[in-house]
């Protein structure tokens, strides 16, 4: 039987690029080692038989759209937060394979205490550090790996150790800490070099699969662009500069010796989820009313401006949520925005697991100020709900394919008393329109959170006014409608 030489199962087999239909080979320059080295570890994910279990981690930097190649799963992460993004997933899902693919000017650079200090924790990870001694992707600047001399755009006349320091030594390094339990520096230059790379590919993967903790792997590569050669002249730099600087070897192995350890599955009730939070007994007396089994995904996002409680309206809701054994996630978005811009929240309610907190097109919208409803109402989807804060927002909500409440909610909580409570009434004309949760549960929360009785009290009120106000405004239409 003959041999099928074929792309890896861990590879998607066409590789398109969002935004077009146009099959594209990749997007890595001609010579470059990106390219070789992601087959080698395609190779070793589908002989290992962990593609269901991969989780490929990718930051900015040349390696940016590795998630168009790798059918796995794919996180991108912000420049260097891939060992941070890849501590996370693997103690969430400690059974999955994850690997993190950085280069020198992400790892050595932005991400150095990153990478350090998930190596010192020995977090069961298997790194691939990619050094080209230059940044490739943005246009040739100095890296941390640059040698003595190199010429760079940032190092016109040459890197010069009493200016610039000396390249950093990333895998000698890492092989100083206690917890590593594999380290080694391998060449993507030559044949040779390539087979051993290989080899150390799958062996540094193989160690998370048994368990045996960090795994770090430092792969010298040509960047053809950046460093303005032909790819035969790169390697052959490679070859003749960067194996002088950079020995290659294995720096530790203590493969044979290390015990393995594999984390167990924590997977918390809704109970031990209240307990760890220290709200289980203060809530003991609640009673869940949502119809688990028919509700209705809930994609809320609550925009606004600093001061009006956008973030503590998506807190309380989320509070909320959890009380009536829903899924719940909340993330937040704010900077210089808060200021008299729009900053916001995203949450999300759902009977199910919830994959991502972000709310791109969200059913719901709050918005608390002109600013808010003019970015995000083209986003609502269609059916959606927005509800607008008629005592800041003029203008009116132009589209006919959503359901659209004008609640004076800061005119309310300010008439109330307690000017700070706009979010809360925000909350409250939310559930009374919906009725997704009754707009009453969320006086217990807020009677529960407030420890004020006084404060608790008038909060309650506004909460009831603003019913008031819509199911008064639901009633008035009606009339409009039937004539009664």
């Amino acid at each position: 039987m003959s041999n099928i030489l074929e792309k890896p199962k861990s590879f998607y087999t066409d590789f398109t690029r969002k935004g077009s239909a146009d099959v594209i080979t990749t997007h890595y320059c001609p010579g470059c080692g990106h390219g070789i080295l992601h087959k080698m570890i395609a190779e070793a994910i589908s002989e290992l038989g962990i593609q269901d279990r991969t989780v490929f981690i990718s930051p900015v930097g040349c390696s940016v759209f590795a998630y168009y190649y790798f059918d796995t799963g794919n996180v991108q992460v912000a420049h260097g937060r891939a060992p941070a993004a890849g501590t996370g997933v693997k103690r969430a899902l400690p059974n999955s394979i994850v690997i993190s693919y950085q280069g020198d000017g992400d790892l050595a650079a932005i991400g150095t205490a990153e990478i350090i200090h998930s190596a010192n924790r020995g977090e069961a990870m298997t790194m691939f550090f990619v050094n080209n001694a230059i940044y490739g992707m943005t246009g040739g600047q100095m890296a941390p790996t640059s040698i003595i001399g190199q010429k760079t755009t940032t190092s016109p006349y040459g890197r010069k150790a009493e200016n610039e320091g000396y390249p950093i030594k990333v895998s000698e390094l890492i092989s100083q800490l206690d917890a590593p339990v594999y380290v080694e520096r391998v060449s993507l230059a030559d044949v040779a070099s390539r087979n051993k790379a290989r080899t150390v590919v799958r062996k540094a993967i193989q160690n998370q699969i048994d368990g045996k903790g960090f795994s770090f792997v430092e792969v010298l590569a040509a960047c053809p662009s950046g460093l303005k050669k032909t790819p035969l002249e790169t390697n052959e730099w490679v070859k003749n500069t960067l194996h002088t600087i950079f020995p290659l070897g294995c720096y530790k192995d203590e493969t044979a010796t290390r015990t393995p350890r594999f984390a167990p599955a924590i997977n918390p009730t809704s109970d031990q989820v209240l307990t760890a939070l220290n709200l289980k007994d203060d809530h003991s007396d609640y009673k869940a009313s949502v119809d688990k089994k028919n509700f209705i995904d809930q994609n809320v996002k609550i925009a606004g401006f600093g001061g009006q409680g956008v973030l503590s309206a998506g807190t309380t809701l989320s509070v909320l949520a959890m009380y009536e054994n829903l899924e719940v996630s909340w993330i937040p978005s704010y900077g210089p925005e808060m200021r008299g811009g729009t900053s916001n929240c995203n949450v999300r309610l759902s009977n199910k697991r919830i994959g991502s907190p972000l709310v791109e097109n969200p059913n719901i919208l709050i918005a608390m100020n002109g600013p808010s409803l003019e970015k995000f109402e083209s986003a609502v989807r269609p059916g959606g709900t927005i509800i607008v804060n008629s005592s800041i927002i003029d203008a009116k909500v132009s589209r006919k394919d959503v359901k659209t409440y004008y609640v004076p909610v800061t005119g309310i909580a300010t008439e109330m008393g307690v000017p700070a409570a706009q979010g809360v009434a925000a909350l409250a004309a939310y559930l009374a329109a919906t009725n997704v949760i009754p707009v009453e549960k969320l006086e217990h929360v807020v009677h529960k959170s407030l420890k004020r009785k006084e404060l608790a009290d008038k909060n309650i009120a506004i909460i009831r006014k603003v019913a008031e106000y819509i199911t008064k405004g639901m009633e008035d239409n009606k009339k409009c409608l039937t004539g009664f």
